[in-house]
């Protein structure tokens, strides 16, 4: 080997062991979790209950800081924004990471270019779910509804482009019905709508739907999931209720400035991945109806690209566009 080979060799050594010595000095202060929507919100929530095990395993506090607007694209923008110094990360979901970059025609940031991929944490069934106002006991009684008399009914959301508008859109497109949307800042708003009798259906996060379903406040018709939820064994699938080829369940990912190191996102990932292998907080998450997952930061990068893949043609069939 001449001189010059066995010098690259030591380079690349060194640096390899630079990136290693970073990574286990990570972190040096408190890292910040911003969190693009408002406390109480499903990702809010998984981000606290994380936030402490990934405290008590890395050594430094995870505060989750809310900046919520724009549908998820303020708190976005401002992470992808942000020094990748390994001090910040973004815990977000479906629209900010991916339905968004179709939906509007520009964003102040592009989550594949000025993100990095982490680790895809959780997802969770969406419910489907109607007031008392609405005077309907099943999915069939519902779209009837919609049917016969369109423009009458309204149904809450998260925000335009959330996973709890576009599955909605995707019922309305598959079934040849009609709603009217009106988004609330967070889940809890919407359900709050509902139970107020100012929204007449939702389909949103079963953590926010199901307490107001087992006190008998709403009624819950379906799930959005392909398959039914081991998380609610009694809540058919809107498949089994006879509509074919509807899947619009929320997921949740954490997400790095671009530029963040390497070793550091790794470290991160894999934190993450063991936290949610936990009996403990599996169990936890079950109990908020969230599904852990787990995700290397590849395979995170290749689903939010399936995911852009899959949902452009609703998105623009449906010919939707920012409120």
């Amino acid at each position: 080997m001449n001189a010059l080979k066995l010098w690259a060799v030591a380079l690349g050594a060194a640096a390899m062991a630079n990136l290693t010595a970073q990574a286990q000095e990570w972190p040096q202060r408190p890292v910040r979790v911003v969190v693009p929507f408002a406390a109480g919100s499903s990702p809010d929530l998984l981000a606290r209950l994380l936030g402490d095990r990934l405290s008590a395993t890395l050594g430094q506090s995870f505060i989750v800081e809310n900046r919520p607007g724009a549908g998820g694209n303020s708190g976005t923008d401002y992470v992808a924004k942000a020094a990748g110094d390994g001090h910040i990360f973004l815990l977000s979901v479906n629209a900010p990471l991916v339905y968004n970059t179709i939906l509007y025609k520009s964003l102040p940031y592009d989550p594949f270019k000025d993100l990095t991929p982490v680790s895809l944490a959780a997802s969770n069934p969406n419910v489907c779910a109607v007031a008392p106002s609405m005077g309907v006991d099943s999915v069939k009684g519902w779209l009837e509804a919609l049917r016969k008399q369109p423009g009458k009914f309204n149904f809450a959301s998260t925000g335009n482009g959330s996973i709890s508008h576009l599955g909605v859109e995707l019922i309305k497109l598959k079934t040849r019905s009609f709603a009217v949307h009106i988004p609330f800042a967070s889940s809890g708003q919407a359900v709050t709508a509902m139970l107020q009798g100012d929204v007449h259906f939702a389909c949103l996060p079963a953590v926010a739907i199901m307490p107001q379903v087992k006190a008998g406040k709403l009624k819950a018709l379906a799930i959005t999931s392909n398959k039914r939820s081991l998380l609610l064994p009694d809540v058919p699938t809107l498949k089994e209720s006879g509509l074919p080829d509807i899947q619009a369940a929320p997921w949740f990912a954490y997400m790095a400035p671009a530029g963040t190191p390497v070793a550091i996102v790794q470290r991160m990932s894999q934190s993450l991945a063991a936290i949610l292998k936990e009996p403990a907080t599996a169990e936890k998450l079950r109990a908020t109806y969230f599904d852990a997952i787990g995700s290397s930061p590849a395979e995170l990068g290749k689903f939010m690209q399936e995911e852009r893949t899959r949902w452009r043609p609703v998105i623009e069939r449906a010919g939707l566009k920012p409120d």
